[in-house]
């Protein structure tokens, strides 16, 4: 059984809400987990946090933000997307160069596992990253359909976001073994969703794969049965949130230099009152 597990949803550029909360808990060496279930921009979040690295998860989202080599509307209709998510090697490698060794190592001591969705089964995929496929892995768990190439390999399976099958794993933590669980979002705690114009395209899109066609058109009843989830945790299930009051500033595609740093100081006050208010827990 798991001590205690933090789930972190995606979110693209909101997910710079992530960063200011774990930052918050790096600076004050909060590290109560073993375990760690992240989904899309939420690995990018977790990875730099297990490095060991206060604030350069917020400089590769500002980067990345700013970067033509990543976002260019010009590359719409190129293979690549409007988001060209191969550059996310770049500025983990180089760029914003992110702590392998010391990442690998604290990961000894607990389960890592990123989410990402297998588009020929329609089915979340939980990847356990290793020195060889870290940053790959990342790259799956947040290749947006439609807005990036569709799909990152690995291990011979073709993967998208981890957001259409499993956008909030909390279910699957808790069938897995954690019964004491912290989930960071990046939406306001008891909002539900209705489908989106990309489910409802992909649904279409992908008629021919029927599995496929049914993850997007089920994507939001799967996020809102994670939310009845955390609204009425079984017994015995501690579950706990740190959330937005309201929605963030920045949106999945939408941002600016200004809401980044919003969200990110939002989420680093969140995350200093959650580090405040359990102070026995670390």
């Amino acid at each position: 059984m798991h001590k205690k597990t933090l789930v972190i949803q995606g979110g693209g550029f909101r997910s710079a809400f992530s960063c200011g909360v774990l930052d918050a808990f790096l600076v004050n060496r909060y590290f109560p987990f073993d375990r760690y279930v992240a989904v899309s921009g939420g690995t990018m979040a977790v990875s730099y946090f297990l490095g060991g690295q206060y604030k350069q998860c917020l400089e590769a989202m500002v980067l990345l933000s700013e970067d033509d080599q990543f976002l260019n509307i010009k590359r719409f209709w190129e293979d690549e997307g409007y988001m060209n998510i191969d550059y996310i090697k770049e500025v983990a490698i180089s760029l914003r160069p992110f702590a392998f060794e010391k990442a690998l190592d604290n990961s000894k001591t607990c389960k890592v596992e990123f989410v990402a969705t297998n588009t020929s089964l329609g089915t979340p995929e939980y990847i356990s990253p290793n020195k060889e496929n870290w940053v790959d892995a990342v790259i799956a768990s947040s290749t947006l359909p439609f807005a990036t190439k569709g799909t990152h390999q690995i291990e011979g399976m073709n993967l998208m976001d981890g957001g259409w099958s499993d956008p909030l794993p909390v279910e699957y933590a808790h069938k897995t073994g954690s019964k004491d669980i912290l989930v960071l979002q990046t939406a306001p705690k008891e909002l539900k969703l209705s489908q989106t114009w990309v489910d409802y395209f992909g649904s279409i899109y992908h008629k021919d794969n029927k599995k496929l066609s049914e993850c997007f058109e089920l994507s939001h009843e799967k996020y809102n049965q994670s939310i009845d989830f955390l609204m009425n945790p079984p017994k015995g299930v501690n579950v706990a949130q740190i959330a937005p009051e309201e929605p963030l500033k920045c949106g999945t595609y939408s941002h600016s230099r200004e809401s980044i740093m919003i969200d990110y100081r939002y989420g680093l006050d969140c995350g200093l009152k959650y580090v405040l208010d359990n102070p026995t827990a670390g």
